[in-house]
């Protein structure tokens, strides 16, 4: 996928979580937004999917399911780590960046959706973007 697609997708997705959190505001389990917002993302004709398994791979073998998942895929390209914490902290960006590069994309949104406004809980996350 060309870099203008994954960046017109990713606003598509960050128009979709502000129709959430608009609905809903803060203060609900992750599982919730994460639902309300694959809804969303569909609605908007995009391809989705939850739970999506990351493979872990060490010396060329593919290690036992371990449970990595990513919390929503966009298109195939573009991952979503959904978060409800009280305040962001680099162990989340790490995880995303991790599962970034283990799944081989490009291009993350972490959406921390405990926040009151939720402008101040995104971020974006590239891995060789």
């Amino acid at each position: 996928m060309d870099r203008e697609r994954l960046n017109q997708i990713s606003d598509i997705a960050v128009d979709c979580a502000f129709r959430v959190h608009k609905a809903l505001g803060p203060g609900l389990l992750e599982s919730a937004y994460k639902a309300c917002l694959a809804i969303e993302l569909a609605e908007a004709g995009l391809f989705v999917e939850i739970e999506v398994p990351v493979p872990l791979v060490y010396k060329g073998q593919q290690v036992s399911d371990i449970g990595y998942r990513l919390d929503i895929l966009i298109e195939r390209e573009l991952v979503i780590e959904v978060k409800s914490v009280e305040t962001l902290a680099p162990v989340h960006f790490s995880q995303l960046l991790s599962y970034l590069r283990l799944s081989d994309r490009r291009l993350g949104y972490l959406l921390n959706f405990n926040t009151a406004l939720l402008k101040d809980g995104i971020k974006r996350v590239a891995n060789n973007f």
